[in-house]
C-alpha cells in the first residue's frame, strides 16, 4: 500500500489561494468537504490582519460564483457548517452556516451559477439563547443551546442544567426555505455536543460539564422511536426510555432510575469523538484507546494508538471507509480493520497537518488533504482476510486439546503444538487437512487428498455444507437491516440449538444454551420443538420422535458445582421454562415422555440415569416454583406434574393438595385411579381418606365409591382404631347426640364394617385349610424313639 499524489490543488477554483491558506503558519480551525468531495470549506481563525470567515473552493474548476463570508469579531462565533441534504439535482447542494446566537444562513449551490444566499433564519426562539453545538439529522437541524437563568445570583446547581436540546425541520424548496416548529428533545440538561448518524443522534457531554455525574454516560436519541438510550461505555447499555410526551423530556426524570448505578462509574475519558459511516460513535481516549459505541448502547474496543497519553491540544483525525478505520495522529496514518482490530497499515507522513476528504463511491481509497496537494491511499482486502479457514483449523486443535485432556490420566498439559507435532492423535490432523482442502477449493485449485481422507471427506460433506450455511447465515444476521434480523435470528437459533444437541453437553455449551434461551426465547422454543420433533397425534397425545442421543442431552444433569453459576440451569429446566411460557398444557405430557424414556434406558434405582439424583417431576416443579407470580393455573399444573410421575410419594402429595383445595370430586377420582398401582399405595390412600372422613362430612356423598377401596388386610378393629385416632378433640364433655351434626356416626361406618366382616381377611385365607380340618385340634404326630 503506497501513498500517491492525485492532485496538486490546481483542479480547485482559486487553487493557488487554497494552497496559500493551507501553508500559512496559523492553520484553519476547520476543514470540511461535501459528501461528493466536490466542495471544500475552510473556516479561518480570527487573527489579525485577517478576519474570521468561511471560504468555499470548488473542485474540477466548476464555474460559478464563489462563497467567501467574513464577519467582524464582535459578531458571535460560527458553530456549524452543515451540508443539509443530498441534492435532488446533480451537483446542487444546500449549506447552512449556524452562528452562536442562532442566526442561520442557508446557501444554495447550482452548477454554472455558483453559491447564492437563499435566506437568513433565526433558529432559536429566545433572544438570550446561545447555540453551543449543532448537527444535521435527516431533514432536521438538532442543536444544544444554553438558556441563561434570569436571576443574576441563581443557584449554581440549577445553572449547570441550563441547556436544552432542540430539533427543527428545515425544508428547502423552490419557494425558499421553511422552518418547522421547535421541538424540545431534552430540557434542563447539562451541555452536550450533538453528533448525528443517519438514524440516531449521540449526545456527548462537554468537557466543562457542571457535575461529575453527568460526565459518566452518553445519551443516544432515536428520533423515529422518540426514545433515549443511556449508556456508559465502560459498562455498556444502562437503560432506555420512550418519551410519550414533552413533559417526560426532562433530563432529571430521564435519569431518575439510574442515578445510583451511574454514581459508581468513573467519568468518561474522551479526547476525540466522531460518527463513523456505519452509524456508530467513534471515541478516542486520552490514553489512545479507540472504541466504537453502537446505537443500541453497546461498546466495542477497536485499537490502541501508539505514543502513550494524548495531549489535550493534539488533534486526532478519524474517518471510516467501509470496514477500514483511518486514524491520523502526529503525522502517522493508521489503517485498522474495524471488525477484528487488526492493524493493516501504518504510514509515516512527511507533513503533520492532514485532513480527510470525502470520496463518494470509492470505499477502497482514502484521500488526504495536505499543504502540497491531495494524496490517496489505495488498498484492497488481503486475499485471505475473509476466509475463516485458519481460525477454524485452530479451533479444531483447541477443541481436540480440551477433548483429550478431559479423558487423559496424565497430569501434563496438552497444547496445540504438541497435537500438531506429536503424531499420537491423528483425528484433529486429518480433520484440519479436510477442512483446509474443502474450504479452499472455491478460491484455489483443489489439491489431491489421500484416499482415506477422501472417503472421510465424502462422509463429512453434509456437515461441511451445514457449517458453511451456518457461517453464511451469521453473516446475514450481521449485515441485515433491522426489519429482517428477527427472521434470520430464528433460523440461526434453530441451527445453533440443533448443533449443540448433537455435540457434548459440557459446561461451555450449557452456558451458551442458557444465553440463547434468554436472548431469543421464542426462537429457542421453536428450535426445541423441531429438534425433539414434538407434536400431537390423532388422539391429542403428545409424542416425540427424538433420537436416544438427543434425549440423553436433554436429560443430562451436570454436577452441582457446575449449576447455579451466573444463573445457569440444565437443559431440561430450560425446556420446561419454555413449555411454561409458550405451551403450558404440554408440560406434564413432556415430563411423562421423559420418564418413559428413562424407564426404558436405565433401571429404576440406577444412579447413572437422571432419576438417580433428582426425579424429573421434582425438577419440573422447581421450574414452576421459580415463577414470579403464582395463581390457580399453577396449582393445577403442580397437580398434573405430581400425578403424571405416578410415584407413590408424589401421588400422596397431590392427594393432600386436592384435599387442601377442597376438590372432593377429584380427590375420589385420584384415589380410584391410583389405588390400583400397588397395595401399599392403596392402603396409604384409604388411610388418608378415612382420616379426612372422621374430621368433616364433605366426603359423605362419595362413601359408596370409597368403601371398595378398603384394603383386604384391614379388619374391623383396625378401622375403628384409625377412626378413634383421628377423631377431632372437643373441648366440651361428650354427649350421645351432638347438635353440630358433623360428627362421624356408626351408621355411616356400618356399610364398611359389614363389608370387612363379610369378606374373609388375608390371614383367614392363609389358614383356611387348617381351620376346615375334620378334627380339632389336629392329632399329635407320632413320636420317634
Amino acid at each position: 500500500m503506497k501513498l500517491r499524489q492525485v492532485s496538486d490543488l490546481s483542479d480547485f477554483s482559486r487553487g493557488r489561494w487554497l494552497r496559500e491558506l493551507l501553508c500559512r503558519e496559523e492553520e484553519p480551525s476547520h476543514v470540511q468537504s461535501s459528501p461528493d468531495g466536490q466542495h471544500l470549506l475552510l473556516l479561518q481563525k480570527s487573527r489579525p490582519p485577517t478576519l474570521p470567515g468561511v471560504v468555499a473552493f470548488q473542485r474540477h474548476s466548476i464555474a460559478g460564483a464563489d462563497l467567501e463570508r467574513t464577519w467582524q469579531p464582535p459578531q458571535p462565533a460560527l458553530v456549524g457548517l452543515l451540508f443539509l441534504q443530498r441534492p435532488v439535482v446533480l451537483g446542487s447542494w444546500v449549506l447552512a452556516l449556524v452562528w452562536e446566537h442562532g442566526r442561520t444562513e442557508v446557501w444554495h449551490f447550482v452548477v454554472a451559477v455558483g453559491w447564492q444566499l437563499l435566506q437568513t433564519l433565526e433558529l432559536c426562539q429566545g433572544a438570550r439563547a446561545r447555540v453551543v453545538s449543532v448537527c444535521s439529522q435527516g431533514a432536521s437541524l438538532v442543536w444544544c443551546e444554553e438558556r441563561p437563568p434570569l436571576g443574576a445570583h441563581s443557584d449554581m446547581s440549577k445553572c449547570a442544567f441550563r441547556f436544552c436540546v432542540c430539533a427543527r425541520a428545515l425544508e428547502v424548496g423552490e419557494q425558499g426555505v421553511r422552518l418547522g416548529a421547535v421541538r424540545i428533545v431534552l430540557h434542563n440538561s447539562p451541555e452536550y455536543q450533538v453528533l448525528a448518524s443517519p438514524h440516531h443522534v449521540f449526545l456527548v457531554p462537554a468537557a466543562a460539564a457542571g457535575f461529575a455525574t453527568t460526565s459518566k454516560f452518553l445519551l443516544i436519541w432515536h428520533p423515529e422511536k422518540a426514545k433515549f438510550t443511556i449508556t456508559a461505555p465502560p459498562a455498556g447499555f444502562i437503560h432506555s426510555k420512550v418519551l410519550h410526551s414533552s413533559s417526560e423530556s426532562d433530563f432529571r426524570k430521564l435519569l431518575l432510575g439510574s442515578v445510583g448505578l451511574l454514581s459508581g462509574f468513573a467519568p468518561l475519558d474522551i479526547h476525540t469523538s466522531t460518527v463513523s459511516s456505519s452509524g456508530g460513535l467513534l471515541l478516542v481516549s486520552t490514553k489512545g484507546s479507540v472504541s466504537v459505541v453502537e446505537p443500541d448502547g453497546t461498546q466495542r474496543h477497536i485499537f490502541d494508538l501508539e505514543g502513550g497519553p494524548l495531549a489535550r491540544g493534539s488533534p486526532v483525525r478519524l474517518k471510516t471507509f467501509g470496514s477500514i478505520l483511518a486514524c491520523v495522529l502526529a503525522g502517522v496514518v493508521y489503517l485498522v480493520d474495524q471488525n477484528s482490530g487488526r492493524l493493516i497499515e501504518k504510514e509515516v507522513l512527511s507533513m503533520k497537518e492532514v485532513h480527510f476528504l470525502e470520496s463518494e463511491g470509492e470505499e477502497d481509497s482514502i484521500q488526504l488533504l495536505t499543504q502540497t496537494g491531495i494524496y490517496s491511499f489505495s488498498f484492497s482486502k488481503p486475499e485471505d482476510s475473509s476466509r475463516p479457514e485458519p481460525c477454524l483449523v485452530e479451533m479444531v486443535f483447541e477443541e481436540a486439546c480440551r477433548y483429550y485432556q478431559r479423558r487423559s490420566l496424565s497430569s501434563s498439559k496438552l497444547t496445540v503444538e504438541k497435537l500438531k507435532k506429536g503424531g499420537t492423535f491423528q483425528a484433529p490432523v486429518v480433520l484440519a487437512a479436510i477442512l483446509q482442502h474443502s474450504l479452499h477449493q472455491k478460491q484455489k485449485p483443489a489439491q489431491s487428498l489421500q484416499d482415506t481422507y477422501a472417503k472421510l471427506l465424502s462422509t463429512l460433506s453434509l456437515e461441511l455444507q451445514s457449517y458453511m450455511s451456518l457461517e453464511l447465515l451469521k453473516t446475514c444476521v450481521v449485515c441485515a437491516p433491522e426489519s429482517e434480523v428477527e427472521s434470520y435470528c430464528k433460523e440461526l437459533v434453530e441451527q445453533e440449538v440443533s448443533r449443540i444437541l448433537q455435540s457434548d453437553m459440557d459446561k461451555d455449551n450449557l452456558a451458551y444454551l442458557n444465553s440463547v434461551f434468554a436472548s431469543f426465547p421464542k426462537a429457542a422454543w421453536k428450535a426445541t420443538r423441531s429438534c425433539l420433533q414434538l407434536q400431537q397425534n390423532g388422539d391429542g397425545l403428545l409424542v416425540a420422535r427424538a433420537t436416544p442421543e438427543v434425549w440423553k442431552k436433554v436429560l443430562c444433569q451436570p454436577q452441582l458445582e457446575e449449576v447455579g453459576q451466573n444463573g445457569m440451569v440444565p437443559l431440561f429446566e430450560l425446556i420446561c421454562t419454555s413449555f411454561l411460557r409458550f405451551k403450558p398444557k404440554w408440560l406434564p405430557s413432556f415430563v411423562e415422555l421423559t420418564q418413559q424414556y428413562v424407564s426404558n434406558s436405565w433401571s429404576y434405582s440406577s444412579k447413572e440415569g437422571p432419576e438417580g439424583r433428582v426425579p424429573l417431576y421434582k425438577r419440573a416443579l422447581g421450574v414452576l416454583a421459580r415463577k414470579n407470580k403464582h395463581g390457580e393455573a399453577d396449582d393445577e399444573m403442580e397437580l398434573e406434574l405430581l400425578l403424571c410421575s405416578k410415584r407413590p410419594k408424589a401421588v400422596l402429595q397431590a392427594l393432600h393438595l386436592l384435599i387442601r383445595l377442597k376438590q372432593w370430586q377429584r380427590v375420589v377420582e385420584v384415589a380410584e385411579k391410583f389405588s390400583k398401582l400397588s397395595p401399599l399405595l392403596n392402603k396409604e390412600i384409604f388411610t388418608t381418606l378415612l382420616a379426612e372422613l372422621t374430621q368433616h362430612r364433605e366426603l359423605d356423598p362419595y362413601l359408596d365409591r370409597l368403601w371398595p377401596l378398603c384394603p383386604a388386610e384391614l379388619t374391623a378393629s383396625d378401622i375403628l382404631t384409625m377412626v378413634l385416632q383421628h377423631l377431632p378433640h372437643s373441648q366440651e364433655d361428650p354427649v350421645p347426640f351432638s347438635s353440630e351434626g358433623n360428627q362421624l356416626t356408626v351408621g355411616l361406618l356400618k356399610p364398611l364394617l359389614q363389608r370387612v366382616v363379610q369378606c374373609p381377611s388375608v390371614q383367614q385365607e392363609m389358614y383356611s385349610d387348617a381351620l376346615q380340618s375334620t378334627t380339632f385340634p389336629p392329632p399329635t404326630p407320632p413320636r420317634e424313639h
